[in-house]
């Protein structure tokens, strides 16, 4: 079997291996396909029978292009870069990546809550800016410091990831709701489940870890912001057009947001005039939260064992039945 690997570079920049790949067929691996353009990704895929890809389109165009292709592996639990129904129709199946990053995503949600909470970076720049040596003080501060214990956390999406940041939050001792559509035995025993508005309304702090639907796009705009508590900290480890980004700015600087950690942003790589670059109290990282070498190298174990069960016969993690 012919395996091409379509963007390879952000999985795997050196650290793992493709051996696993390299054992079930002859493999190439493109670290990215320059632009994204439908021209390259066809030449590159020409005659493959097995496609991975992490974010570069596999489209109806593309996939009427390639003859050969019996297999899309994608290497992320988001699947939306390859269009599944034409896959269907060409006996192609596609497969994901269910549950590789739970606990790095909840980890990164809370990287993010304890730094705005505490500034730990802020004040290590600070310190060896100088402003230790020149303290008259045993110790300093120049921006506010935030407690967590006994402050409330509303979860929106309380699934995997949501009951991970879940048990974190009960570990600092924080008061948990959620939001989710239904409430089941498991998710019980970590949170109280409260109607939307009831969430917006008790919160100090609001994680986001919901898929992008129709539902979900733009949900935190200025009407839910309007129904949060005044000084409110919103986390979004999610998807980032979930966030009507532009609202939030203008609740950031107007104060009624205290801050907000985001890790995710709708248009990405960030573009220059993202409204939350220049939003006061805004922390954002280069959708990291996923990427731990640990968690990376389970999505390649699990890469590499989607493709080898559909080789035998047996297809898991198939999102196009």
């Amino acid at each position: 079997m012919k395996i091409v690997i379509l963007d390879g570079h952000v999985e795997n920049p050196g650290d793992l291996s493709w051996d696993g790949f390299a054992q079930l067929g002859e493999l190439t691996v493109y670290p990215r396909i320059p632009g994204n353009e439908a021209v390259s990704i066809i030449e590159a895929i020409s005659d493959a029978e097995a496609v991975i890809t992490n974010k570069t389109p596999v489209t109806a165009d593309i996939l009427a292009a390639c003859p050969n292709i019996r297999y899309i592996g994608v290497l992320a639990t988001g699947y939306n870069v390859v269009d599944t129904d034409a896959a269907k129709a060409k006996g192609a199946v596609v497969t994901n990546i269910p549950a590789y990053g739970t606990d790095a995503v909840g980890q990164a949600t809370f990287a993010l809550l304890l730094e705005i909470c505490n500034r730990v970076g802020h004040h290590d720049r600070a310190v060896k800016d100088g402003k230790w040596t020149e303290c008259i003080d045993f110790c300093f501060w120049d921006h506010p410091l935030i407690g967590l214990t006994d402050k409330t956390m509303g979860i929106i999406g309380f699934g995997r990831i949501g009951r991970a940041t879940a048990r974190i939050a009960k570990a600092f001792g924080m008061r948990v709701l959620a939001n989710n559509g239904r409430s089941d035995g498991d998710g019980s025993g970590l949170a109280e489940y409260v109607s939307l508005d009831g969430l917006y309304s008790l919160s100090d702090v609001i994680s986001l870890h919901c898929p992008l639907t129709p539902a979900t796009n733009g949900m935190i705009d200025k009407d839910a912001i309007a129904k949060m508590k005044d000084g409110v900290i919103i986390i979004n480890t999610s998807r980032g057009p979930v966030v009507a980004e532009q609202d939030l700015a203008d609740a950031l600087n107007a104060g009624k947001v205290y801050a907000a950690g985001v890790d995710v942003v709708s248009i990405e790589p960030i573009r220059a005039d993202n409204p939350l670059l220049t939003a006061k109290n805004c922390i954002i990282t280069p959708h990291i939260s996923w990427a731990p070498k640990e968690s990376r190298q389970r999505l390649m174990d699990i890469a590499v064992n989607n493709l080898a069960a559909f080789l035998s016969g047996d297809p898991i993690n198939v999102v196009n039945p």
